[in-house]
């Protein structure tokens, strides 16, 4: 995990943030998400907020996906699967290791305005 993000509990649902303390002017007074971990019923949702966005890392992590045979099950930002065995973690961990704090915050506000 990048420097600068926390543990904590978005939504309800485990995953890392960006601190208040670090951005406190968000639209809901909650700490950004970056990536969160949800159970639905039928299935299990990663929430990879370093693609929403950002059509470059997007389009990159697709193509990568591609390239393993894996099928995809994925909206703007929620990575959807069954079993571990259904994603490729050594993607989604590049994919999670790739954008510092600042970059994201970047983002935000670039989709903001």
């Amino acid at each position: 995990m990048p420097r600068g993000y926390e543990l904590g509990m978005p939504h309800g649902m485990p995953g890392w943030v960006i601190p208040l303390s670090t951005y406190p002017k968000t639209y809901n007074g909650q700490p950004l998400s970056y990536v969160s971990l949800a159970a639905q019923k039928n299935y299990h949702s990663l929430y990879l907020m370093a693609l929403y966005g950002n059509p470059a890392a997007d389009a990159a992590f697709r193509a990568e996906w591609a390239a393993t045979g894996l099928k995809l099950n994925m909206g703007k930002s929620c990575l959807r699967f069954k079993t571990l065995a259904d994603i490729d973690l050594d993607i989604v961990t590049r994919s999670v290791a790739s954008l510092s704090v600042e970059d994201f915050l970047a983002t935000y506000e670039r989709i903001k305005r």
